[in-house]
């Protein structure tokens, strides 16, 4: 016969409800667009106050460290590290003792790169743009610029950690606390401080991102800290007599049914199935026990404040099977439908997830590995790293090669890049809020699920930006005059920005489509280099036609090297994203994205006809377009055949 030590449900972390995905995008994207709102203002604001001109251009140099920043610390590197061991982390019942092991080093590594930013900042003025008659401007606005190093890496920490618990409402509520900031200090202090008002704005809004993350971010830990989830599994050797028991112990459970077949035996621990316990109950099988007297072996104690998932039981869980004593393969069943979890022979040794010892010689306790244990390598870090630091690299290039031009052409290209980046931020709102589904979907080696939904995600993607695209192309000098032609921002500048956007806008297509196809590659939490080096080569395109045609094309020139360095790098991500990452149906893919090109091309042809042949204020030709536009995508749309929601299945 045998006896049972029955525990209390272990903590694990749940699979979101059905049209989970649905509302948390519809939110993120709404403060999303929130944040985007309030950065136009921030942006009018600034375009008002100060115009396109040598005060602003400093002012934009001092920004390349935010811009940097965020996408390094906020939303590529920091998520594409963190999202995926936090998921693991909550799989292995909490996130405790990762934000133990990770949190206060990084706050001291971010605390450092500020200092030392500070000190380095006449350097980082001259290597970003070493054509600016006078630096000194653009050195005090880095200065007060650089504690975003700081803010931003919290920032990014406590968003990841956030959106892996499934809580995207303080995630997508940091732009909204960042352009606040920035509005409200420039507002309050342009008067005595100039174009470094906007730069003390970062260094504010910086800090209300951290604030509003922080009281969720502390209640997502509170509750599984407290239940020590986080401590390692124990399995204690037998005790004889229930008065050696230790504070806290279970006694064993009155006696079942045998449910012992094909288990070991001669009093070791191990875990196995027995009869059905009730749902969510974790049970750990003792053999080696008599129906009238309990063995010593029925002593044997789990601390159930610690046990690890391999002991959670389901309603009909499998048993921990050992067909004779050389068989040394065993699987448990795991929380949430996961498949088994192998022990392999090495684990059955020295502290695997199944230990088996004589209890004589059992030590006080031994650990179970990787309970609540959940570490970021350096082979995983650098080549995130990497990859965020050379996407923001085709900023930097553009900032030097448009440092030597007339003033106002960084003010230009900043504007321009700004209004034409709306229409691939919205695209990837969902990509963002599926992004923790995939790393879940690949840590639980379900592949397929994770093919539909990073399909479903490229498609989407797909369709909204190039549904953007054909309108900013089709009304670029009506929107700007809409949004900055007042101050000192003149006709001459509205033009420029217009015809800037334009060039900027071919290459929407590839940017969202690198947002959309990183997340998957990193998903898994595996290093991979192949999307630094996609990355390398989109970015040594740049470079290249940066370099060729700033001469003669000016601002128009920078604008097109970014737009054909990124969909390189598109083209690239797309080839190698089914043998590397997601075994995704990419002459699918492909074949939909052409269907949605060929519907944004005759949507710009509709937005263009529409801006040329209706007279009237800038605003109401831009409104019109609203309308005119998304309707000849969807008629384009389903005279080609694109897929409305995802691609067909497969036959």
């Amino acid at each position: 016969m045998t006896d049972f030590v029955r525990l209390p449900p272990l903590p694990r972390h749940a699979a979101p409800p059905r049209g989970f995905v649905a509302r948390a995008a519809a939110l993120t994207a709404g403060l999303s667009l929130a944040g985007s709102a309030l950065g136009l203002v921030r942006d009018q604001v600034i375009a008002r106050l100060f115009g396109a001109g040598a005060g602003s251009d400093a002012f934009l140099v001092a920004w390349t460290v935010p811009e940097l920043a965020a996408t390094v610390l906020i939303e590529d590197a920091m998520a594409l590290l963190l999202v995926p061991a936090f998921s693991a982390a909550l799989a292995k019942g909490g996130a405790g003792a990762l934000v133990r092991g990770t949190l206060p080093r990084l706050a001291a590594l971010l605390a450092a790169a500020t200092a030392a930013l500070l000190a380095a900042a006449p350097l980082v003025v001259h290597l970003l743009a070493p054509g600016l008659a006078d630096p000194r401007l653009a050195i005090a606005c880095t200065r007060l610029t650089a504690a975003t190093v700081f803010t931003f890496g919290l920032t990014g920490y406590l968003s990841a950690a956030l959106r892996a618990h499934h809580r995207f409402l303080p995630p997508a509520t940091v732009y909204v606390a960042y352009n606040v900031g920035i509005v409200t200090t420039l507002l309050a202090l342009h008067g005595r401080l100039g174009v470094q008002a906007a730069a003390a704005g970062v260094a504010v809004g910086g800090a209300l991102m951290v604030l509003v993350q922080l009281p969720s971010f502390v209640r997502a830990l509170r509750p599984r800290a407290s239940a020590g989830a986080d401590r390692p599994a124990l399995v204690t050797s037998p005790r004889p007599s229930p008065a050696g028991r230790p504070p806290g112990a279970l006694p064993a459970a009155r006696r079942g049914g045998s449910g012992t077949a094909g288990c070991a035996a001669g009093g070791r621990p191990t875990p196995c199935a027995g009869p059905a316990p009730a749902d969510g109950v974790a049970v750990v099988h003792v053999p080696g026990s008599s129906p009238t007297a309990p063995s010593p072996a029925a002593e044997a104690v789990v601390d159930p404040a610690a046990a690890d998932r391999v002991y959670v039981g389901e309603p009909s869980p499998p048993c921990a099977r050992q067909s004779n004593a050389a068989d040394t393969t065993a699987e448990v069943g795991s929380p949430a439908g996961d498949p088994p979890v192998p022990a392999p022979p090495d684990a059955m040794a020295d502290g695997g997830a199944m230990v088996r010892v004589p209890a004589d010689d059992a030590p006080a306790s031994r650990p179970l590995p990787g309970a609540g244990r959940v570490s970021v390598g350096l082979g995983l870090v650098v080549p995130v790293v990497l990859f965020a630091v050379g996407r923001q690299t085709q900023v930097l290039v553009e900032r030097f090669f448009a440092a030597g031009l007339p003033a106002g052409a960084i003010s230009h290209l900043n504007y321009a890049q700004k209004v034409a980046q709306l229409p691939m931020a919205l695209s990837l709102m969902v990509c963002t809020v599926t992004f923790p589904v995939v790393a879940h979907a690949l840590a639980a080696g379900d592949r397929e699920r994770a093919r539909q939904r990073v399909e479903r995600d490229l498609t989407l993607a797909c369709l909204v930006v190039l549904l953007g695209t054909a309108y900013v192309i089709a009304c670029a000098p009506q929107i700007v005059h809409t949004l900055f032609q007042r101050g000192a921002f003149d006709a001459a500048d509205t033009a420029a920005t217009a015809s800037v956007m334009r060039v900027y806008a071919l290459g929407l297509l590839g940017q969202s489509l690198v947002g959309a196809l990183i997340r998957p590659y990193f998903s898994a939490a595996r290093p991979t280099w192949y999307p630094v080096a996609a990355m390398a080569a989109g970015l040594g395109v740049t470079v290249a036609v940066d370099a060729s045609a700033v001469t003669a094309w000016g601002a128009y020139g920078i604008a097109a090297g970014n737009a054909a360095g990124i969909s390189l790098t598109a083209v690239l991500l797309l080839r190698g994203l089914a043998t590397r990452a997601v075994p995704v149906r990419v002459p699918a893919l492909v074949a939909a994205v052409s269907r949605y090109v060929l519907a944004g091309v005759a949507a710009t042809g509709a937005g263009w006809c529409t801006a040329r042949l209706l007279p009237g204020p800038a605003a109401l030709v831009a409104a019109a377009c609203c309308l005119t536009v998304p309707f000849a995508f969807a008629a384009a749309a389903a005279a080609v055949g694109a897929p409305v929601r995802s691609l067909p299945h497969a036959a």
